[in-house]
């Protein structure tokens, strides 16, 4: 990506559907929370992903520092108000693409960047220019602007968004976004222009596709079940579906009580029935107890520091917006 295009995108920031103008350019943050540089918490191989993604080689997952979204319920709380991570260079996150791709990571794993996606693609011009060669995942919240997963087309391999919600209700209360339904219906069908039918290399990982993910919720496997019906309906098999149970309580939530617990094995059987009953035939669900805060990455900036003498450029990040 040029400069001067970099440069007007984050002037006047609409990059996700927020569309908060705000200068970020000039030293003013958006609705994620961010300014105009890269910040990030983790850059490691992660083994947590579904199997035609981590598989045994891992992951090479960035985790972004920042979110359009914010959910009350996130499990990436600390990263998503912009609490933790380093500072960093377009220079130096074309490094980190490089240093992951050295250390045999089976594809690139973008988490939750919607709001540096001009700096995302620089580095990754750069990194190209070096000899990077993974495939490119995009792992998202769903929430996201049409015009901005465009900008995409042709740098991103597989799309990995969650459809959270199909009850707007919901999507106002727990995320304060009423319309989230409708963008995560657009940028999903967005998503799978993009990419096509889903295919899987000789060695089992995902090459091309779109998997989207969706969590189980305590007290509301109907907008589950609204979530499954509409993926089949529309999708078929064109895509995969992967059903979690992962929810984990780790904040007390005040105003909604049903969010202070797991999901029961009732609740995921429910689920899962329907997607059995539905005809799903592509998808992924989980076994064992996978609810445990142990699954939460550490974002102790392993991968993102430089140990070169570039390393005075970088700043901590964490703590620094505590008083906000």
């Amino acid at each position: 990506m040029k400069p001067e295009q970099m440069e007007m995108l984050l002037r006047d920031c609409t990059l996700c559907p927020r569309e908060c103008h705000a200068d970020r350019l000039h030293g003013k943050k958006g609705y994620c929370g961010m300014g105009s540089t890269v910040v990030a918490a983790r850059a490691a191989l992660h083994m947590w992903e579904e199997p035609c993604i981590s598989g045994s080689r891992g992951s090479g997952a960035v985790f972004f520092t920042g979110c359009g979204l914010k959910c009350c319920f996130c499990q990436n709380r600390d990263i998503a108000i912009g609490d933790s991570g380093l500072e960093i260079s377009t220079e130096r996150l074309a490094d980190i693409f490089l240093e992951l791709e050295q250390e045999g990571a089976a594809n690139l794993n973008l988490v939750t960047g919607a709001h540096d996606v001009p700096q995302i693609l620089t580095a990754l011009e750069i990194a190209q220019q070096k000899g990077f060669d993974l495939p490119v995942v995009y792992n998202s919240s769903g929430y996201e602007k049409v015009e901005t997963l465009r900008l995409l087309n042709g740098y991103v391999d597989v799309y990995l968004p969650d459809l959270k919600y199909m009850e707007s209700e919901l999507a106002g209360a727990f995320s304060h976004a009423q319309d989230y339904p409708e963008r995560a219906k657009a940028a999903i069908c967005e998503m799978v222009r993009q990419t096509g039918p889903c295919e899987f290399g000789e060695d089992g990982y995902i090459r091309k596709g779109t998997i989207v993910r969706h969590l189980i919720l305590p007290g509301h496997t109907r907008n589950s079940i609204k979530v499954l019906e509409y993926l089949h309906e529309t999708y078929g098999n064109e895509i995969y579906i992967s059903i979690m149970n992962q929810f984990t309580p780790i904040y007390h939530q005040e105003n909604y009580p049903e969010l202070n617990r797991r999901v029961t094995a009732r609740e995921y059987e429910k689920v899962l029935d329907a997607a059995v009953e539905l005809g799903i035939e592509n998808g992924f669900f989980q076994e064992g107890e996978t609810a445990k805060e142990s699954f939460i990455p550490a974002f102790d900036y392993e991968g993102v520091q430089t140990h070169s003498k570039t390393e005075d450029r970088v700043k901590i990040k964490k703590g620094e917006n505590k008083k906000e």
